[in-house]
């Protein structure tokens, strides 16, 4: 059959009763390709033929379900067809039409042109319209059925009015896109009134002065009802469509916030990387934080409780679960108790933590994930040790403690047959405590007197998980390392060998080895800077610290196996290789272990070169590493040391017996321990050359099974994923924390490893061309809180890129004006005051010790953030090596930033006790020199800020001076302008961004 038109079609599918999806594909055979379904008003000519009779066309009304569902019309042109239907005598003709709005009028979307955005607000008001007219008559209906007795089919019918107009004017976004609506009308009024505008074709005539007038009549009418449920389900949705008018004025800030993503990360951050660190740091970072955001202090402390949770449950086993323990349970409350001394008074802190924990007892399941994880009550911990530091009354832990106990009664089963008998790790870790102390009181004492006893102390703490535990315990407490200090003095006592007899000899071995174990054990879990950042003042330099520097593999270093730390004396290598190669056993008596450490990598050479050239067979290595790692195992750890550096310089072809050398120094031990301790120092070890090979295991593609070692594995080693652009991985991982609200442990691991990738310059840009891209007000504050937690990853760094380089290009390309606007632009703005609010404050109080170890290059290498020397020429270029776009950026400005007062004048900005930043960028635009003064950043006269800049054109003008619209900078020989409203606006957002801080 030949169709004519639409409605010949729709009848045809009538006559020959199609189903829904054979009418939907033989009506594109029938019409071509090029009209969409909305131009044919496919929805309207349904509707029509739907409505002809009393009833609804249930067949041709399956028709157009099946194109709404299948998105062959939009919802507005679907909303425009309804609200031209008013015949409301016809109850079941209405109600099929209520049937279909309720199929989408919770999730109106429009992925088209701004024109069809602007058309679903436009047949939203008019079918808010239609469902006001449908409501009155159906409240006449019933009026009238009243009188006559017959009240029932007009009630049902007048219920799902209501129902339906409650349903949608529920939805915010809804009620967002009829305040549209309503502006367009006024903007169309408003053209129309000067000669401009015209009636659109096909548009309903609905205005909000017609529902208003329906409104009224809708309230008369009820007013006369009994029904008091239906009254006020109308007055209801009366009082929602008058807030319309006024949403932006309403809702232009979040009145209910309880989420700070920014305290979140920074707690998470540093539970995640620090947890060596200095409190005061912190707990200065945090107090910047919740003045910048005016977070009230119940929900501050609230934030960081979330976060200790939230962190121990996503920590991996082990050691990671372990230093989450130890800084919830140990680190925090201390936190808690310097910020105390920031409150007005200590009642009221105790008050706003007690409130804390009540709104934390309210996430149930939160709290029974965590319970779940650590096998115990956490809350109960938590509460006691806070009780303990004075943060909350007796009474207060109490009462919290009952509350939290009657919820446990209704929370799933936590504890099973297999862990019942385990021992909860924060219990554990709060144990541990007192023990580190002890421990270091022992390890005082005179090693020469009693080197059994203190023997006894080493091998109890390597049973077991006991170590981890103690090492956590000293990080969290700040004692790991005076912990590490004293280890270093062990070590070095036993390096010095006199008379001796055979147990005394030993005995000497063993704390050498037990004490090089630990050490290496805890550079690789806590940081090599744990060890050295306490070296002695004096000239002795000790044996570990100078074997750690030079010898032992770490991520991100790379060390050269012909570096003359491998290459001893010649006769103390022979002589080690004798001894290896002799089949009685190692000597023990009067033998000096740190020259063994530093001879066995020419050893190694020398034997691996004796393998290759065949002199030695593989029986004999074996026997030779069984030997290396058979009496003291801090031997084997330097022989891998060494074979690691030596793989790397290896070709493809070149690194098997290496690797397989490797293997064996790895492996069980093939012949008979005699020493004490061996498979707890075993363990130990075998942690350590895990570590020690996972970069050049990595990188060679080769798989060393190592025993299993009880410790665990690298959980965040490796993120990346192979085969992409590391641009795309950061995107990716950005847009998933921005969704989610908030930045997980795994994320802050992914962003540190793209920071020490790309360098803080390609870092930086490219997060700022995603805050920029938002268009969002709430997105865009969001990012910023977010950007900000991510930036403290190496805040000074950001920051120095960031002022320096970032915003001026910004401010001095045109063509880049535009992404300046709001909200965008004032989301910049507030972002580089915090950011340069962090890091002056953080240097002024000399905070370095916050800032992560970076592997990529020295951080001598970088200009000393405050002040810049004039002389000094910028190193920062060398982070400027990446492929980006930005060709202007390789002129690279000044930037200086200084206080030239320490004391602020009256009035004047300041930030906590420090006087705030003073900032100044000089760059060069087209040929022309210009400055950069914002009088927000200063607390300098604005006279004298003004003065600054009289040796150039100045780009912006000190509040005190008129601000043109537009700016002519006359340059030499020529003249550039500059339209003044976008940096205007950027310059009053710096401004208010900045009025929290104003004292």
């Amino acid at each position: 059959m030949k169709v004519v038109n639409l409605k010949q079609a729709i009848l045809q599918a009538w006559k020959e009763r199609w189903s829904d999806y054979q009418w939907a594909i033989n009506m594109k055979k029938f019409f071509p390709k090029g009209a969409t379904w909305d131009i044919l008003n496919l929805a309207e000519a349904l509707l029509e033929q739907a409505m002809i009779g009393p009833s609804p066309n249930p067949l041709i009304l399956s028709y157009l379900k099946y194109a709404i569902s299948s998105q062959m019309v939009s919802y507005s042109s679907v909303l425009t067809a309804i609200s031209k239907f008013d015949d409301f005598s016809r109850d079941l003709c209405v109600q099929a039409l209520l049937d279909i709005m309720d199929m989408f009028c919770d999730r109106l979307s429009c992925h088209g042109k701004a024109e069809e955005c602007i058309g679903l607000c436009r047949a939203l008001l008019s079918a808010l319209h239609w469902l006001l007219r449908c409501t009155a008559a159906s409240a006449e209906q019933l009026r009238v059925g009243l009188e006559a007795g017959t009240p029932a089919a007009a009630e049902k019918q007048l219920a799902m009015c209501l129902q339906r107009l409650e349903k949608t004017l529920s939805s915010t976004k809804n009620r967002a896109l009829l305040h549209i609506a309503k502006l367009e009308e006024a903007s169309l009024h408003t053209s129309q009134g000067l000669g401009q505008g015209g009636t659109r074709a096909n548009q309903p005539t609905a205005s909000w002065t017609a529902i208003e007038h329906c409104l009224l009549k809708l309230g008369d009418i009820l007013a006369g009802l009994s029904s008091p449920q239906l009254r006020s389900q109308a007055e209801q949705c009366g009082t929602l469509i008058r807030s319309i008018p006024t949403m932006l004025s309403v809702h232009s800030e979040q009145l209910h916030k309880t989420g700070f993503p920014t305290v979140h990360a920074v707690v998470l951050l540093e539970g995640t990387m620090n947890l060596t660190g200095e409190t005061q740091p912190l707990v200065e970072q945090l107090m910047m934080v919740k003045r910048m955001q005016h977070i009230p202090t119940p929900l501050f402390v609230l934030e960081i409780w979330k976060a200790c949770f939230v962190g121990l449950i996503e920590s991996p086993e082990g050691t990671g679960e372990l230093k989450w323990t130890a800084f919830t349970f140990l680190k925090i409350p201390q936190v808690l108790v310097k910020l105390k001394k920031y409150s007005h008074g200590d009642k009221d802190f105790t008050e706003d933590v007690n409130s804390a924990f009540e709104f934390l007892l309210k996430l149930t399941p939160l709290l029974d994930k965590a319970d779940q994880r650590c096998n115990c009550d956490c809350t109960s911990f938590l509460l006691q040790e806070c009780s303990k530091q004075g943060l909350l009354s007796e009474a207060s832990m109490n009462n919290l403690m009952a509350k939290r106990k009657a919820d446990r009664e209704h929370a799933p089963q936590l504890k099973s047959d297999e862990n019942a008998n385990i021992q909860p790790n924060p219990g554990l870790i709060l144990r541990a405590e007192p023990t580190v102390t002890n421990i270091l009181k022992t390890m005082d004492a005179d090693h020469s007197k009693s080197p059994e006893g203190l023997l006894g102390v080493l091998g109890h703490m390597l049973s077991g998980k006991s170590l981890d535990l103690l090492l956590a315990a000293a990080a969290a407490t700040g004692k790991l390392k005076s912990f590490a200090r004293k280890f270093i003095n062990l070590n070095e006592f036993t390096t010095h060998g006199s008379e001796e007899s055979t147990k005394a000899a030993s005995v000497r071995a063993l704390l050498f080895d037990i004490s090089f174990l630990m050490l290496c054990h805890v550079a690789q879990t806590y940081g090599s800077e744990v060890i050295l950042s306490e070296s002695s003042t004096g000239t002795e330099v000790f044996f570990f610290e100078t074997w750690m520097q030079t010898c032992m593999p770490e991520e991100g270093k790379i060390l050269n196996p012909d570096h003359p730390c491998f290459r001893p004396d010649s006769t103390k290598v022979e002589s080690l290789v004798a001894l290896l190669n002799n089949s009685s056993e190692m000597k023990l008596v009067q033998m000096k272990w740190h020259e063994a450490c530093l001879s066995i990598s020419a050893a190694i050479l020398e034997i691996l070169n004796a393998w290759e050239n065949g002199v030695l067979a593989f029986e004999s290595i074996q026997k030779i590493t069984d030997n290396i790692k058979g009496k003291v195992c801090s031997l084997a750890v330097c022989a891998v040391a060494w074979l690691v550096a030596h793989v790397r310089m290896l070709g493809l072809d070149e690194r098997e017996k290496s690797l397989q050398m490797i293997r064996q120094l790895a492996g069980p031990l093939y012949s008979e321990n005699t020493l004490q301790f061996y498979n707890e120092r075993v363990v130990i070890m075998s942690s350590i050359l895990e570590h020690m090979c996972a970069d050049v295991l990595q990188q060679t593609a080769t798989q060393i099974k190592f025993p299993s070692t009880g410790m665990d594995t690298m959980p965040y080693w490796n993120l990346l994923p192979p085969k992409r652009p590391i641009k795309e991985v950061l995107t990716d991982i950005f847009a998933k924390v921005l969704e989610r609200g908030w930045v997980d442990s795994r994320s802050i691991h992914i962003f540190d490893t793209l920071l020490h990738m790309g360098g803080v310059y390609w870092f930086c840009n490219n997060l700022i061309k995603e805050l920029l891209k938002e268009t969002r007000k709430e997105h865009t504050l969001r990012a910023v809180e977010l950007l900000y937690s991510i930036f403290c990853l190496d805040m000074q760094q950001v920051t120095l890129v960031l002022l320096g380089h970032i915003l001026p290009g910004l401010l001095t390309d045109s063509s880049k004006w535009h992404s300046l606007m709001d909200p965008p632009g004032t989301a910049l703005a507030k972002l580089a005051v915090w950011c340069a609010l962090s890091s002056y404050s953080s240097h002024k109080g000399q905070a370095s010790s916050r800032q992560k170890k970076r592997h990529r290059e020295d951080i001598e290498d970088y200009i000393s953030l405050f002040p810049l020397d004039d002389m000094q020429p910028s190193k920062l270029m060398r982070l400027l090596s990446s492929n980006e776009e930005d060709a202007n950026i390789l002129s690279s400005p000044r930037l200086k930033l200084f206080c030239p007062d320490p004391s602020p004048a009256p009035g004047a900005w300041s930030v906590v006790s420090s006087p705030p930043l003073t900032y100044r960028s000089e760059f060069t635009a087209l040929g022309t020199l210009c400055a950069f003064d914002s009088p927000a950043l200063t607390f300098l006269p604005p006279k004298q800020a003004w003065a600054g800049t009289r040796d150039c054109s100045p780009l912006f003008l000190p509040r005190e001076h008129p601000s043109p619209t537009d700016l002519s900078l006359p340059a030499k020989g020529s003249s550039v302008a500059f339209n003044f409203s976008y940096f205007q606006r950027f310059l009053l957002s710096l401004e208010v961004s900045l009025r929290p801080f104003r004292e």
